[in-house]
């Protein structure tokens, strides 16, 4: 399933999170014994205390850190559409040939939903307001190269100012430390792993200059700022294609998960693990 492009996050890869959550629910969808189907009304979708369950740890075993709220909604939203499209391809007949293939029978019935889809007509102004409103997709990011100190333990702030300190050549700090280098880093990577006001700091150092003991969303950081690489704005004739197409598949990509959600209302959800 095609789902559009966003920003933030992984940016790039992630610059739509929403792709890697597709490859965690197919996951899950390939797992037959959580997929529930309720005997006593076939217009039901349970989703199951075990659904949620397996979904929350393959999200971990990917992204290596606990799901959202957010994130498990998407999820689950997509375990649902999966299981709607299942439904219809099997009343559509999809399955034949392939009654042990799940995923064969939902690419399928995605497939028949988005062959009627019609696009709306798009003329140039329409395009260039959508790149304009995309623009960040588009634009050459500033690259950044700075270096950080990971001092071992844990060391208080105290001890952390002394260790800036001893780097600048000003005293002697006890604690041992290994240096990590961050090359050429696109801006909104440093973004998304230390936050704004980090990022915003860390532009304020003087280039070639002195070690600073920075505040992050991922706690202090001791860093120091080697040189920044402006970045470019895109001139819309440049991408012109790129930008047509981008709008294209995103566009069908949004019907097409109107339409899912349009045929999924014939059914009831039930989420019996909600809680978890």
């Amino acid at each position: 399933m095609e789902i559009p492009t966003n920003q933030s996050g992984w940016k790039r890869f992630t610059q739509e999170p929403l792709l890697l959550f597709i490859a965690i629910a197919l996951a899950i969808f390939a797992l037959d014994y959580f997929i529930a189907l309720s005997k006593d009304d076939p217009k039901a979708i349970v989703v199951t205390p075990e659904v949620r369950q397996e979904a929350k740890q393959i999200f971990i075993n990917a992204m290596k850190r606990e799901p959202t709220p957010n994130d498990m909604k998407i999820l689950i939203d997509r375990w649902i559409d999966n299981e709607v499209l299942y439904r219809e391809g099997l009343a559509l007949g999809l399955d034949k040939g392939d009654t042990t293939i799940r995923e064969r029978v939902i690419f399928k019935a995605l497939s028949v939903t988005q062959a009627e889809i019609t696009l709306p007509k798009l003329d140039e102004g329409g395009l260039q307001q959508w790149f304009k409103d995309h623009a960040d997709q588009y634009d050459t990011p500033a690259l950044i190269h700075f270096q950080e100190a990971l001092p071992s333990g844990k060391p208080s702030q105290d001890e952390l100012k002394t260790f800036v300190s001893a780097l600048n050549g000003k005293g002697q700090s006890k604690l041992d430390s290994s240096l990590e280098i961050f090359k050429d880093r696109p801006r909104f990577t440093i973004v998304d792993s230390y936050g704004d006001e980090f990022t915003q700091a860390l532009e304020k150092l003087k280039p070639e200059g002195e070690w600073a003991l920075l505040d992050s969303k991922a706690g202090n950081r001791v860093v120091r700022l080697v040189s920044i690489k402006p970045g470019e704005k895109a001139v819309f004739e440049q991408v012109k294609a790129k930008v047509y197409t981008d709008w294209k598949n995103q566009t069908a990509a949004e019907l097409s998960t109107k339409a899912i959600r349009d045929m999924g209302k014939k059914y009831k959800i039930i989420d019996k693990g909600e809680q978890s």
